[in-house]
């Protein structure tokens, strides 16, 4: 399909922005995932201490998922108005980034520390002695399971989410836009959940299978929960592109992207 210069270059601008924020996002969700946080607690209430095949548990998520259901959205976008092709283009580059953050922190985090930098951060606010040098090598540093667990999960997630999303399109058209991005979200991020947990930590680590299980279902749960009111968002997306690229021009890019994902 030929497109005016401007039409292009509005096209070239929107996937810019949109890889732009998926990939930011994807990158930082990694680097601040090492932290694990209370959901409850975020609340004020107790731990739920949900019965999951036998085992107690709480919801305590990666720092990351308060940011990635920003790339469900963007991925769900991209899929939308430049194909499975898009989504496949922006993963692997996300990936190699990936990649290459943790290839320089582990780099970096084997340097020797200088020895002044030391004695200035040697206590905390409280006075209590403190080892900056390890503090930071722990924070940045992820073990060799849960990086290849997580790179895995992330490409299989969104090869998955694009192929179901054009699937659902077949039999909703250009119509329920929340049908076909909702339903690729909650089919990818079931199989997500299941391939960080199982790689990392019954593959490289000493999980049972049980204990997989059971915390994969309660990181789909909230991700479940987390892409049914998001959807508005989805909505509020596609009506800013729709405004920016022009009504006719937006539906031409979404129906080519429809056409050569059927390919």
């Amino acid at each position: 399909m030929h497109y005016t210069a401007t039409q292009q270059k509005k096209r070239t601008n929107l996937f810019l922005v949109l890889s732009g924020i998926f990939i930011s996002n994807a990158l930082l969700a990694e680097l601040i995932g090492v932290k694990i946080f209370s959901g409850e607690a975020v609340f004020g209430l107790p731990g739920a201490q949900l019965n999951i095949l036998g085992n107690k548990l709480d919801f305590n998520l990666t720092a990351g998922v308060i940011i990635w259901p920003v790339v469900f959205i963007t991925t769900d976008i991209i899929n939308e108005y430049f194909g499975k092709e898009g989504v496949k283009k922006v993963s692997l580059l996300t990936v190699a980034l990936i990649l290459y953050a943790f290839l320089v922190i582990t780099i970096v985090t084997g340097l020797p520390p200088a020895q002044f930098w030391l004695e200035v951060n040697s206590t905390d606010t409280q006075g209590n002695p403190f080892n900056i040098d390890f503090a930071f090598n722990s924070i940045y540093r992820q073990g060799l399971g849960i990086i290849i667990g997580s790179v895995t999960a992330f490409l299989i997630s969104q090869f998955l989410d694009a192929t179901v999303f054009h699937w659902l399109r077949r039999f909703t058209g250009s119509r329920k836009i929340w049908l076909r991005a909702t339903g690729s979200t909650l089919v990818s991020q079931l199989i997500d959940s299941l391939v960080v947990l199982f790689i990392a930590f019954y593959f490289f680590g000493n999980w049972s299978l049980k204990q997989v299980l059971s915390v994969a279902a309660i990181n789909y749960l909230y991700k479940f929960f987390v892409a049914i009111v998001l959807t508005p968002l989805l909505y509020l997306a596609h009506y800013l592109i729709d405004n920016y690229l022009g009504a006719r021009e937006a539906e031409k890019l979404v129906e080519e992207a429809a056409v050569e994902s059927e390919v």
